[in-house]
């Protein structure tokens, strides 16, 4: 089986680029737009075949795609329609529905490896439906799929028909430049061809479910393995890869070094007949040029996941309803939005906080207004959208230029509209449930006490109380951020007895409260960051609220976005290290660690793939007497590296809370940080999976 083809004719910046630049090889047949020489084509599987590939002088083949529910989500976060007509792709269709014949027409098949696909694409074989096939799946397809395949092909005749089998390492989604999720577990045959998707399965529910059997647990290993691997591949280099020791980010780092290994080991003993899955390593890259991949498990840090935000991205995913970067806005009616890399807006400021957010948006409009002002002085016009029915015969070289910037002005108009209504159902929710205040009081959860917490519960508020999902949330926060035994069990009872009150469901509460018991859960603290407020005044910084408020309301029925601000508290985020954040500061660049981040990062298992097997020896525990910088025994401190770039991976979820922060010091301090998870769970959905673990548990 074929290996993808040399992906990229300049290296990528980033993940989502990468995988844009695969996705969009695979659907130009496995080549580029541009001329690429044969040999940096995959091999294709029919036997003296070789593939279409179009050129950049030449138009594109135009060709059917078909994909699986899997497949789809990993294209639609990154491509669009218009994207795929560009490539040549005039129909994308569903494996498991009716399709009709086209006979002349080449399909490129992007799936993933089940055998439910296979019977499919042996029986469209059967058929004829395509004039050849273009067979890619989603991660490596297995030898027993694939002999099944061959005998299918075999059996009618149908060989001909098969241009390329080819393992494409793409089962993840990359809904921003450095974020990324792994795909879901594969859907069961039955699941794929209904008409509504299964209940989602998270990662850290099944790890951590008394109920799951050792054989689930070692097969949900092999899965975040397997699509971490993907990702690994997509970058093209070889990490060096650091967990902690004791859990399943050990299990994972474990299995991928092992898979990592046999590659590099498979590459050498072929002696370059094939394309290397690390071509971009081809050179040999020194240690301190290559990546770091750290893998961290989710109970190193609960808080992240149910605190509340206060960035745009992170209001989004709490306030809103987002997949796949479509966030859908209830009220006043309706409506869906595509965010994504092309969203000028949204790849500016989703990682800004959301007072800064709001003075964008208004300065943003001022430009456009300003922009589409002198457009249609210019022309002589007095709306932007006369400009189209003008007569060209008159003032041709205006016109000309107007007309020119009139589609860039209407697509910037419609992405601001799109943010406008965001920020205003975003702003709605905030005064509703008094996210302002919840955020506020979080910030300083190491200065709250039971008594403090019990009156912010209790405390009435002129909108109302607060939702009961966000008073269990903030006891949550409370009771994983204070040490241990700190707080009594008449406080708890208490504290429980209030949330029933409102109505909550405790169980997520006393789920929590066992695990600590059991393991004495240690909460990694906030070190080696400071609770300074960021630079400048707060009412100054706040003032984009005032600005949103008074620019728009003319924009806004009822003018109610301005009322809404006057009940939104005026404040930043501090600037601190949450724990995961914290931890890769001590493996990235150890000189800038508190003394605790390095103590505890010394003990992470040290793993490098491309040293030899029996020279990492001990290494393997990753001890005070451990590995050195290349695998070898040496003191702890020589396992204290400089990394320019870094893969933060959580097994358990990823959450906005987390990634913000990550970004906002790989910002401040030049890193190349790339963060992900088995999924990206909103703190709705992961309160959720907490309040069913704590009943399976009782």
């Amino acid at each position: 089986m074929a290996s993808p083809a040399l992906k990229h004719a300049t290296t990528p910046t980033t993940l989502q680029e990468a995988q844009t630049d695969a996705l969009l090889a695979l659907l130009n047949l496995n080549g580029t737009p541009e001329t690429v020489p044969l040999s940096s084509v995959s091999t294709p599987a029919k036997s003296g075949g070789t593939a279409k590939i179009p050129t950049s002088t030449a138009p594109p083949v135009w060709k059917v795609l078909v994909l699986d529910h899997q497949t789809k989500d990993v294209l639609a976060t990154v491509l669009r329609v218009q994207d795929l007509r560009d490539v040549g792709v005039t129909l994308h269709v569903q494996l498991h529905s009716l399709r009709p014949p086209l006979p002349d027409v080449p399909a490129v098949y992007f799936v993933a490896p089940t055998p439910a696909n296979i019977r499919r694409i042996a029986e469209d074989l059967d058929k004829c439906l395509y004039e050849s096939f273009h067979l890619n799946f989603v991660e490596p397809l297995p030898r027993a799929l694939l002999e099944e395949l061959a005998a299918s092909v075999a059996s009618t005749g149908t060989e001909a028909l098969v241009e390329q089998v080819i393992d494409q390492y793409l089962s993840f989604i990359a809904p921003s430049p450095s974020l990324f999720s792994l795909l879901s577990p594969t859907p069961t045959p039955g699941s794929q061809a209904g008409p509504s998707q299964p209940k989602p399965l998270y990662s850290y529910k099944l790890l951590n479910s008394p109920s799951s059997t050792e054989q689930q647990i070692e097969d949900e290993i092999e899965r975040i393995a397997n699509g971490l691997f993907s990702a690994v591949v997509t970058t093209g280099h070889v990490p060096i890869i650091r967990a902690p020791k004791g859990n399943a980010a050990e299990m994972v780092a474990k299995k991928l070094e092992v898979k990592i290994r046999d590659v590099l080991l498979s590459a050498s003993r072929t002696h370059g007949s094939t394309a290397s899955l690390f071509s971009q390593d081809s050179s040999g890259l020194s240690n301190l040029q290559r990546p770091l991949l750290l893998i961290l498990d989710r109970s190193i840090d609960l808080v992240s996941m149910v605190s509340h935000g206060w960035t745009y991205q992170a209001l989004v995913s709490d306030c809103l309803e987002i997949k796949l970067n479509r966030v859908v806005v209830t009220n006043p009616q309706k409506r869906s939005y595509d965010l994504d890399s092309k969203d000028f807006f949204w790849a500016k400021n989703a990682a800004n906080p959301f007072p800064q957010v709001a003075e964008e948006i208004d300065t943003e409009l001022n430009k456009y207004k300003q922009d589409a002002a002198e457009i249609t002085r210019s022309a002589g016009v007095s709306d932007v959208n006369d400009i189209s029915q003008l007569d060209l015969s008159s003032n041709a070289a205006y016109l000309k230029t107007a007309i020119t910037q009139l589609p860039e002005l209407t697509a910037r108009k419609a992405t601001l509209d799109t943010h406008m209504n965001i920020a205003t159902a975003l702003l709605e929710q905030i005064k509703k449930r008094g996210l302002d205040e919840l955020f506020s009081t979080e910030e300083a959860i190491n200065k709250q006490t039971v008594a403090s917490i019990l009156e912010t519960l209790r405390a009435p508020r002129p909108d109302g109380v607060f939702t009961p999902e966000d008073k269990l949330r903030l006891v949550l926060v409370f009771y994983l951020s204070s040490p241990d035994n700190a707080i009594t069990k008449d406080d708890i009872a208490e504290l429980e007895k209030e949330l029933k009150s409102a109505g909550a469901d405790t169980a997520a509460f006393e789920y929590i409260r066992q695990t600590r018991e059991i393991s004495r859960m240690s909460v990694s603290t906030v070190v080696g960051g400071t609770s300074t407020p960021l630079g400048g005044g707060q009412g100054e910084l706040f003032r984009g609220f005032t600005a949103l408020g008074s620019r728009l309301t003319d924009r806004l029925k009822e003018g109610g976005l301005e009322n809404l601000i006057s009940g939104v508290k005026n404040f930043l985020p501090a600037n601190k290290l949450l724990p995961v954040t914290r931890l890769t500061e001590a493996l990235m660049d150890s000189s800038a660690a508190s003394n605790q981040s390095l103590q505890e990062t010394d003990d992470y298992i040290f793993l490098d793939p491309r040293t030899p097997r029996h020279a990492q020896g001990p290494g393997l525990s990753g001890g005070a007497g451990g590995p050195g910088t290349g695998g070898a025994s040496g003191p702890g401190r020589a396992k204290r590296m400089a990394f320019a770039e870094g893969i933060v991976f959580v097994v358990g979820g990823a959450s906005y809370v987390e990634y913000g922060n990550l970004e906002e010091w790989a910002a401040k301090t030049g890193k190349r940080l790339t963060y992900g998870g088995t999924e990206i769970v909103d703190p709705g959905a992961f309160v959720d999976l907490l309040q069913d673990l704590g009943k399976r548990s009782s």
